[in-house]
Order: C-alpha cells, then structure tokens, then sequence
C-alpha cells in the first residue's frame, strides 16, 4: 500500500534540498540563464551533495536512494532552476541508469563513481538530426571491425554534450535488422572524430549545456558495448522510462515555485486600494495551480511508488510524465497573469518559468508520445507500427 507520510529520512532530504536550492541554486539561475552560461561550479556543487548518482547504490559511489526519494529531489531543484534540474536528469536518469541496468560488472566499477562524484559529467546521444519520436530509425552506423566498431553519424538536441567525458551513442549496426540491429556503445569523448558544438539562442533552458554532436569514424573498443547488439533500443526505452519521471518530478518544482512566486507576489501587490489576494478571481488562478501541482505529484509518487516496488511502471510513469509537464505549462502561464506586467520580465522566476518548461513536453517523448504509450497499454494496439 502506498504511503503518502514521509518517512523522517526522506523529510530531512527534502528539507537539505530545498535549502540547498534556495541558497545556492536560486541566486545564480537568474544570471546564468542570462548569460547562456553552464555553471560547472554549481554542477560540482551539485554533485558534492549527491544528487549526481541518487539512484546509484553506495557501492559504485551513489547516494542509494529510492526513486520517490530521488523525485524529492528532483522536484527542489527544479523548483530552482531547471537547466540545473536537467543535468541530473541526464547524468541519473539517462547515464547511470542504463549503466546500472545494462552494463557488466567491469563498465559500472569503471563509471559509476566517476559519474556520480561528478569527476565525469555523461550524456545521452540518441536524439538525430532526422530521428526523434522515431527512436528506432537511426541513421548513425556502427561498422565492426578487428578490433571493435567504428561509428559515423550525428546527434542532436543533446544535453550536456559539450562537457560529457562519456557518451552513450546509439547506433544501427545492421539497416536490414531495423530496431533488432541497433546497439549503445560507451563512447570517452576525448578521441578524435568525436566533435560537439553548442547549440545556441535557446527559448529556454539556456543555462543548460546542448550540442549537436559529429561522429567521424570514431573508434570504440568491443568491451564498450553496453550490453549486447540488438540491445540498443531497450537500453534506450529503459533510460527513457527513468527519465520521464525525472522530467516529470522537475516539473513538480516548477508548477509549486510558481504556486509559491504567485501566492507571494498577490499579497503583496495592491490595486483597488487592497492586495489583489483578495480578488475572486486571482484566488481562482491560484487554486487552479494548486490543484495541478498537488495532482501532478501525486501521480509522480506513484509512478516511483512502482518503480521501488519492482512492477511494471511504464504506463503509469507516461502519464506521470504528460501530466506533469502539461501542468507546469499551465501554471507557468497561469502565474505570469497573476504577475501582470512583472511577469513579463525576469525580475521573478516565473517568466524563466514560462520558457524552460516548454520543452518538457517534447523531449524525453512528446506529449503525444505519452498518449500513444497510454493508448497501446489500453487497447493492446500500437498505432505506432503502420498497418
């Protein structure tokens, strides 16, 4: 049975976390988000607190915390700051989960703690420049060769890239096998014909790291194949199932810092000679937002409820994840009109708010992504495979 009470544990993390992020996280968002900067001091500080390998077991240098601990987490951070959010997203949820899963004893004791100190930041190179929702369609190609594989190909959208120290690089090893010939290779990036250039001008996220990322023949040793060829795509789905609860976890942060910004700003702000509280209608706003935060965590809790107890979660961590990030969009829009006109500048958060959410709902599987994923598990019909 799922329970809502927080164990003393998990209250003190939340506590640690939330200071943590109102201390340190909080007055450097505002001004890297306007320099485009990747504040790698953060990162450090970040990974110093444990939160770079939260899900990690303490033998391979984790924090070994459960994943409705870990959505604590996430959701503090991302109260916070979501590029910041984003780098454990990637580093946690992407990286070190499909190494936790999938790789041999050899590859976790060679990563694992490197990853979660934060001495090696990872990456997740699955995203193409013509391969999105399509994840199986892969134009990058693994070629075997005597002494392993070489890969050619590129990636896109990818987070973190320009500061990974390891890639996971999904590749197509066999165009006639489709999603059966697809394999992940771990790929140092210190090597010649591994290039990432930054992606700039952002809507958001802008004090996140993005690249575009070149492979040109480069070379990958047989051991650095994370787990076996024809692997590929459940490496990627897995990965992807542990980071649309982070993602979803994040956007909890965001739709509760826009409760909080909002509440804050109404009682302070007067017209009609009183604090606009006290006007029906933005009491309206700041329900509705209310209800969409505690809704979205909910559900968040019980996609890591499931996920801690060992059974199947999928679904459920789809509908977390659209919720989640539908709500936040909603609440993000909903707390600039509550700020009228200060809202639309970034004296307050919200209106960093309103532009790092918008890509929730596209990465880490569309929107419309999720309803499929939900649909299938309703009607046992995949309307992703043509008829």
């Amino acid at each position: 049975m799922m329970d809502f009470e927080l164990t003393d544990e998990q209250s003190l993390i939340r506590e640690t976390a939330r200071s943590f992020t109102d201390n340190e996280i909080v007055e450097r968002a505002r001004q890297n988000d306007r320099n485009e900067h990747f504040d790698t001091e953060l990162v450090s500080m970040i990974a110093d607190q444990g939160y770079l390998g939260a899900i990690v077991p303490r033998e391979y240098g984790g924090a070994g915390l459960d994943y409705v601990t870990y959505g604590i987490v996430v959701e503090e951070i991302g109260r916070g700051c979501s590029a910041m959010r984003t780098v454990i997203s990637v580093q946690t949820s992407l990286v070190c989960s499909a190494l936790l899963r999938w790789g041999t004893e050899e590859q976790k004791q060679r990563y694992l703690p490197k990853l979660c100190s934060g001495e090696w930041l990872g990456c997740f190179g699955l995203t193409e420049p013509d391969t999105g929702s399509d994840a199986a369609n892969q134009r990058t190609r693994a070629r075997r060769t005597d002494s392993g594989w070489v890969i050619n190909g590129a990636k896109m959208w990818i987070s973190l890239g320009n500061h990974a120290k390891l890639a996971l690089i999904f590749a197509q090893t066999d165009p006639e096998k489709g999603h059966r010939g697809l394999a992940c290779f771990l790929v140092e990036t210190d090597q010649p014909g591994f290039q990432p250039q930054e992606i700039h001008h952002k809507m958001g996220l802008r004090g996140s790291d993005t690249a575009s990322i070149s492979l040109d023949d480069v070379e990958v040793a047989e051991d650095q194949l994370l787990g076996e060829v024809g692997d590929g795509f459940k490496v990627a789905m897995s990965s992807l199932d542990s980071g649309r609860y982070s993602v979803a976890a994040g956007c909890v942060g965001i739709c509760q810092g826009c409760v909080e910004a909002s509440v804050r700003y109404a009682k302070e702000r007067e017209q009609f000679g009183r604090p606009i509280a006290s006007f029906q209608l933005v009491q309206a706003m700041l329900a509705d937002m209310a209800v969409e935060t505690d809704a979205a965590r909910m559900l968040v809790w019980r996609a890591g409820y499931l996920k801690d107890a060992g059974k199947p979660n999928s679904t459920e961590t789809s509908i977390a994840k659209l919720y989640a990030t539908e709500a936040a969009v909603k609440c993000a829009n909903t707390a600039i009109q509550v700020h009228g006109g200060s809202g639309y500048v970034d004296d307050h958060p919200v209106e960093r708010y309103f532009r790092d959410v918008r890509v929730t709902t596209l990465y880490e599987g569309t929107s419309q992504i999720q309803k499929l994923i939900i649909g299938r598990a309703l009607t046992g019909i995949n309307a992703l495979v043509p008829s």
